[in-house]
């Protein structure tokens, strides 16, 4: 078929055009058929298939790491009620407002015990944190090296909680001897605030 015959053809009737002619035709219309199915319907959902199989990735990792967590859960259960019982015992060690009068004499007669002689007893107003006060005492003794570690092993001891901070140790004069020293520092023991002084609820 030469291009001669190619003008020579008659749209208005196809039927009678050479079988070259016609398949070509064909040809032509299921592909502009084809075009228009894949611009007009399939390319939109090959968009929204790409989109879902992103999304379906995100949800499968998504899965995967809550399914760690509900797997870890039965472990986080029992380190919080592990770390509940260790505040509890810590609390029970603060004392509440009436024991705290007490709590200052078993100091002070800790220090006695130990042999040291108290040159300086004095409670400093209370210090409010989170959830407790912190309750500073001023001390300074005379003593020897041997009961000043037998009065902060004392206070070590206390069912409550005491601590000792700012420690200066010193003799008493030029030529001081041994068992003749004065230790100044600050003791520390805390008392558990109720939440109606502004504690935090546990």
């Amino acid at each position: 078929m030469d291009l001669k015959e190619l003008n020579d053809l008659d749209f208005s009737n196809i039927t009678e055009w050479p079988a070259p002619a016609m398949g070509f035709a064909i040809f032509l219309l299921c592909a502009a058929i084809a075009g228009g199915w894949y611009y007009f319907d399939t390319k939109d959902q090959l968009t929204q298939l790409e989109t879902a199989e992103q999304k379906e990735q995100e949800l499968r990792l998504d899965f995967e790491r809550k399914q760690k967590k509900a797997a870890s859960l039965g472990e986080y259960k029992q380190q919080l009620a592990e770390m509940r019982e260790s505040l509890g015992a810590m609390i029970r060690q603060l004392p509440n407002k009436a024991e705290v009068a007490a709590l200052l004499v078993d100091v002070s007669q800790t220090g006695l015990a130990a042999g040291l002689e108290f040159e300086l007893f004095q409670p400093l107003g209370e210090a409010p944190k989170d959830f407790y006060a912190e309750m500073p005492i001023k001390v300074r003794v005379r003593g020897s090296y041997h009961q000043f570690a037998d009065f902060v092993s004392g206070l070590a001891s206390l069912p409550r909680i005491v601590t000792i901070h700012d420690v200066n140790v010193a003799g008493r004069d030029p030529n001081p001897g041994g068992n003749d020293l004065r230790l100044e520092a600050t003791v520390k023991t805390y008392r558990y605030l109720e939440e109606k002084e502004g504690g935090a609820a546990l």
